[in-house]
């Protein structure tokens, strides 16, 4: 399955895509769902996506066996605004229905959103 989220700098969830079949890839399921369209009119950063455009942040692969001392810097950063969205994924996660589901990728979005109306009204 493939979910895209959209989470604000404090690693809380704004926003679960539709889920799209896990062979989409995430730039074209971030297309489909138009998250690339609204970032870049709203000029913001794309920090845990990897849309294309001046405002992105991906990691950095060394070409050499040791890592100059800004790349190792840079990636460092990365990991850590990615641990954000992954942090944003958790009451998704934490429910394990994305492993064993097997319907519909229609009814796996009604679930995910009752699961997220139930972990924000717990909270």
């Amino acid at each position: 399955m493939n979910v895209q989220v959209l989470t604000d700098p404090f690693g809380r969830l704004l926003r679960a895509s539709p889920v799209l079949p896990g062979s989409t890839h995430d730039m074209t399921a971030a297309h489909t769902h138009g998250i690339v369209d609204a970032l870049t009119d709203a000029v913001l950063k794309r920090w845990a996506v990897k849309a294309p455009g001046r405002r992105r942040l991906h990691p950095v692969t060394p070409s050499a066996a040791s890592p100059k001392r800004w790349q190792r810097r840079h990636n460092t950063t990365h990991a850590k605004i990615r641990c954000l969205a992954e942090q944003a994924m958790t009451p998704l996660k934490g429910w394990g229905h994305l492993r064993i589901l097997r319907c519909s990728t229609n009814r796996i979005t009604a679930i995910d959103q009752a699961v997220l109306v139930l972990h924000y009204a717990s909270a």
